[in-house]
């Protein structure tokens, strides 16, 4: 591998961090020229802490006799994902570029869906069998070695159907006498995943039981390979920034913010904007419902955007807490009532708290200059019960979206705190004007 590096005509090598700097910057060309000034050491460690599209259009870009070096330099796990990565023109390039061995690993691993286990895990770990000896387990763990298993601080036991009965690790093998079995030695009572689960469950499964790695297995409970904690890492952050990108009300990105086209980046924030503000067009349908209100009595307008703006932020501030807290496992469906009696206790609380300061500010103002006339007391009470209504309503329906959502078969992420505001906006006036009618314009001269 080191005799295909190239050094730069003045005989200097690059320094891999500033091509780290670089990189986003640079085209496909510009990064293979730079990557091939990297020292053999930085360029290997390099090329492996790239995200996998990044990975596929490295290779891609090289030289035809460089790339068989670069792709079989990866796991077939990561191979996998680059390949996945790649136009469907592309993929039998990439997959051509691997060894035979390798291409029956990743073609059973493409078989998977791409978020599910068994698209997450690799094929390749340390196995024993059951009626070995301690000793017996060692030296074959050893050998092993030498076949780049994704781990090897584990053994996986396995019958002669390939079923998982046990798992043993190096240290428990060290410590027990050689002539006993492994049998003996091994743990049965082993977490394991099914290789159809969601990957996001199997990350909670990781922060759950703190682990290491997971065994995969199918429907039969034969082990078909194991998912690392560093392999759950980057599925981690892609879930939490998809489900951010959701909840601020655009499609979720399929690469780095800066390496999206703007044509791209306005399709997917959108949809979601035409909804939003279609949605938003109700609100000037329900105030054109109230003309009459607000015509008796102008200083009403006044506080429409303290009201509205009072439950859309209750409102999100709800359902950001439930969504985060449904992506952690924390909550789930059969405890929806359990949220709602929480936030219904929460909302009346933060209704009461921003009521009173709504009804203390124009008390206070009208004591030190403002005229909101003689019934400015009434106007106070109405301007604090709409809020306590608003911030109660915004609360309740923020958290109450999400669950609605996941029982629909939706991501409950598309309860996006814009939708919400939206939702609110339009309920929040006519809880307003409601209140105003039946308190403030009653006892106002000018109703």
């Amino acid at each position: 591998m080191t005799e295909t590096m190239v050094e730069s005509p003045f005989g200097d090598r690059l320094p891999a961090e500033d091509l780290k700097d670089a990189w986003r910057l640079l085209d496909t060309a510009e990064r293979v020229d730079g990557f091939r000034l990297l020292a053999p050491a930085d360029a290997h460690e390099f090329f492996l802490g790239l995200a996998p599209p990044d990975q596929m259009d490295l290779i891609l870009g090289l030289p035809s006799n460089e790339r068989r070096l670069w792709m079989r330099l990866l796991a077939p796990d990561d191979a996998a994902d680059v390949i996945q990565s790649a136009d469907e023109a592309r993929r039998g390039e990439l997959t051509g570029l691997l060894d035979d061995s390798a291409k029956r690993e990743v073609a059973s691993l493409l078989a998977y869906a791409e978020d599910d286990a068994g698209g997450l895990m690799s094929p390749r770990f340390a196995r024993v069998r059951p009626e070995m000896s301690v000793d017996e387990a060692i030296t074959y763990m050893r050998k092993q070695v030498n076949e780049k298993l994704e781990t090897i601080y584990y053994g996986y036991v396995l019958d002669g159907q390939q079923r998982l009965r046990g798992v043993v690790s190096f240290r428990d093998l060290f410590s027990a006498k050689g002539a006993a079995k492994v049998a003996d030695v091994m743990k049965t009572d082993v977490i394991t995943v099914p290789d159809t689960m969601d990957q996001e469950a199997v990350g909670r499964l990781f922060a759950q039981h703190d682990l290491m790695a997971l065994p995969v297995v199918d429907a039969e409970g034969r082990m078909q390979g194991i998912v690392t904690f560093d392999d759950i890492v980057q599925v981690v952050q892609e879930e939490a920034t998809e489900d951010i990108q959701k909840i601020g009300g655009s499609e979720a990105l399929d690469a780095p913010y800066l390496e999206v086209g703007v044509g791209s980046m306005v399709k997917k924030r959108a949809g979601w904007l035409v909804i939003l503000f279609l949605g938003e067009t109700l609100t000037a349908t329900a105030m054109s419902h109230f003309e009459h209100e607000i015509a008796a009595a102008v200083v009403l307008s006044v506080f429409i955007p303290l009201i509205i703006s009072s439950g859309g932020n209750s409102g999100s501030q709800a359902t950001t807490l439930v969504i985060r807290a449904m992506s952690l496992g924390e909550v789930r469906l059969r405890d929806w009532f359990r949220v709602m009696r929480r936030e219904l206790a929460s909302g009346l609380a933060l209704g009461t708290i921003l009521g009173l300061i709504g009804f203390l500010r124009i008390v206070l103002w009208q004591q030190f200059g403002s005229d909101y006339g003689p019934n400015y007391l009434w106007l106070g009470v109405t301007i604090g019960l709409a809020l306590l209504g608003v911030v109660l309503w915004g609360t309740l329906s923020g958290a109450m979206l999400p669950l609605v959502l996941r029982r629909l078969g939706f991501d409950p992420a598309s309860a996006s705190a814009p939708l919400v505001a939206t939702l609110v906006d339009v309920t929040g006036l006519v809880i307003y004007f409601s209140a105003a009618s039946a308190l403030y314009l009653r006892h106002s001269p000018v109703g």
